[in-house]
């Protein structure tokens, strides 16, 4: 409608069925209730809606916020010698809940208040956004975080450096199963709780819902924190996740450090080897090893050179770090090829 404010409570003009959940606005009265339509896959006529345009813009600024905040509660609690001193885990996770009940409560109704490429993909596969959107959504998402945490790093480099930029790690004492366990049963209770927060029918029923709706999701992440920061540092935000391993290190993500040095090493082995028809997951397997070990080998240069800034100012050569990531994975070679590899 030309020369008219939008109504944000039911979206950009003729689009106004499939404005993102979050909202009041998807039930105007418990009468008048009907099943909301499914959006459909492709909505080209989004791309000409300001509104489309400006969600992605809220939800850019929002995980910029979110990325600065948090990045900077767990950089303060990780440089500090004394965890008495500091906020600790439980002031890490409250620092991740309550923004994202901040920022849901702030955005909800504009793009519906998701702030996280796992929420956005959820909602998309239940119809409730089309995919122009979900893509629009997830790309500014995750440029947000970059942003957010290049913000951060910009700001105090060298603390940035020396904590590891708050990137996501699995911890001591668990291995990579455990953590991919903890992060999709922690992703199912925020992307549940959502769904339940933001349920059309719940909210013809009870107006009260859709008002309260950034607190049990705030509250949720918050729970899940608590649980899982110990096992991986939580990363059931794909932004989260992705922005601050690639402001602090790209060999902190499989990115393509590990992609095309594991897809020579295996072209390689299967172009000297006679028998790959047969060998194939044992090949596969050695590749990626020896890949790794080449890799460790770099990890331990890079890590005793920044141990040996940190005495004195001199450079002091420390191989023990080097030669526990070696072994470990010298070890784990040498298993796989004494056991026969189908």
């Amino acid at each position: 409608m030309e020369g008219k404010e939008e109504d944000v409570r039911v979206g950009a003009n003729r689009y106004g069925e499939r404005q993102p959940i979050g909202t009041s606005a998807q039930v105007q009265d418990a009468k008048d209730y009907r099943e909301p339509p499914s959006a459909p896959l492709f909505e080209p006529g989004e791309l000409s809606s300001w509104s489309f345009y400006r969600a992605g813009i809220a939800e850019f600024v929002a995980t910029f916020l979110f990325l600065y905040i948090t990045v900077l509660t767990v950089m303060g609690v990780a440089k500090s010698n004394s965890k008495c001193s500091t906020v600790g885990i439980q002031g890490i996770a409250w620092a991740f809940g309550g923004m994202i009940f901040a920022l849901v409560y702030c955005t909800a109704g504009i793009s519906g208040g998701h702030i996280n490429p796992a929420v956005t993909f959820g909602l998309f596969l239940a119809r409730k956004l089309s995919l122009t959107r979900a893509i629009f959504y997830i790309i500014m998402q995750c440029l947000g975080a970059i942003c957010g945490a290049g913000v951060v790093k910009g700001f105090q480099p060298n603390v940035y450096e020396r904590v590891g930029g708050g990137a996501n790690s699995v911890g001591t004492g668990y291995t990579r199963k455990a953590g991919l366990g903890a992060e999709i049963i922690g992703t199912f209770v925020l992307v549940y709780t959502v769904f339940s927060a933001t349920d059309a029918k719940r909210n013809a029923r009870d107006s009260h819902v859709p008002i309260l709706a950034p607190l049990p999701i705030g509250f949720a992440v918050f729970l899940v924190h608590l649980a899982t920061i110990p096992v991986t540092g939580t990363g059931i935000n794909p932004a989260r996740s992705l922005g601050a391993a690639i402001v602090y290190n790209n060999d902190s993500i499989w990115d393509e450090h590990v992609n095309v040095g594991f897809g020579e090493k295996l072209v390689e082995h299967i172009n000297n080897s006679k028998e790959h028809d047969d060998n194939t997951w044992e090949i596969l397997v050695k590749s990626l090893l020896d890949n790794l070990i080449e890799r460790s080998e770099d990890q331990g240069k890079k890590v005793g050179e920044k141990l040996g800034e940190e005495r004195d100012g001199e450079m002091v050569e420390s191989s023990d770090d080097q030669w526990a990531l070696e072994s470990l994975v010298e070890s784990s070679v040498n298993q796989f090829e004494s056991s026969n590899i189908t």
